[in-house]
């Protein structure tokens, strides 16, 4: 609605993880080295965390597209499954095609691949997403795979991204075995309040306006700071709805004003 009033080519505050418009902040540059580097020194169980809204399933699509091509991956967004079943998506999810479809059976599958690409010198990695999510056997699962090895290297590497939940739940006394086995962690910070600002900043030049509007006033930006809590997804939900109330108002600036507006709608609406 208001695309055409600012010039932009797409909505720059979409709150969908599109890696066009992922800002590498230095928490996530970091986020990703610690990612890359374990996969590519075959480090086992990597975790990285962060709270809702901090980027993490954009961080899963953008590492996709930076890793090489010798690396083979297999994506799981919302492992809710059973073990089995998740098994089973991995598996096909690697392009493996099994004639059972038991335990022992995908296993071996799974591991003749591996082998297969070890021996071609590739490599391999699970990335799961929303990994909190996972249950104490699924977990368990898990660690059993991390078991896949040469007498030399690891043949795959799991990447766990979750909520800080991830974390605790791996504290549990029923999984300390697979919590020694996490040889990567990393924990996301949300932004500073000049990350903020070269955020939005960021997102509206991605959007493609040709024009030197709209402007965030200072004053706007420090309340966009204090509401979001420097949280990504918090920082679209504001900005979005601002520049359609500055649409409707016919304004060309973002106000502190503004902001406020939309941060009262937002919390009469929660």
């Amino acid at each position: 609605m208001y695309c055409r009033h600012y010039g932009f080519k797409e909505k720059p505050f979409n709150v969908t993880s599109d890696p066009a418009f992922f800002y590498l902040s230095r928490r996530h540059k970091e986020a990703i080295a610690c990612m890359s580097y374990g996969i590519e020194q075959r480090k086992g169980i990597i975790t990285v965390t962060g709270e809702i809204g901090t980027g993490k399933t954009t961080i899963c699509r953008t590492l996709l597209h930076q890793l090489d091509k010798s690396i083979k991956t297999a994506l799981v967004l919302n492992p809710y499954f059973s073990e089995l079943q998740l098994l089973e998506f991995i598996v096909q999810d690697f392009g493996i095609k099994v004639k059972k479809r038991t335990r022992l059976s995908l296993i071996n599958e799974l591991n003749g691949f591996l082998i297969n690409e070890s021996c071609s010198g590739n490599n391999a990695a699970i990335i799961i997403d929303e990994a909190q999510n996972l249950t104490v056997r699924q977990l368990e699962q898990i660690r059993l795979l991390s078991n896949l090895e040469t007498d030399k290297e690891k043949l795959l590497q799991i990447i766990l991204i979750g909520q800080p939940e991830l974390r605790e739940k791996l504290g549990l006394r029923e999984l300390r075995q697979i919590k020694q086995r996490v040889m990567v962690d990393y924990h996301i910070e949300p932004l500073d309040n000049d990350e903020v600002k070269d955020y939005i900043l960021h997102r509206l030049s991605i959007a493609g306006s040709d024009r030197q509007k709209p402007e965030f006033t200072e004053s706007a930006l420090r309340e966009i700071c204090q509401f979001s809590h420097g949280v990504p997804r918090l920082i679209n939900l504001i900005c979005d709805r601002a520049l359609l109330l500055g649409f409707i108002k016919e304004k060309d600036c973002i106000s502190e004003a503004i902001i406020r507006d939309c941060i009262k709608d937002i919390r009469v609406k929660q």
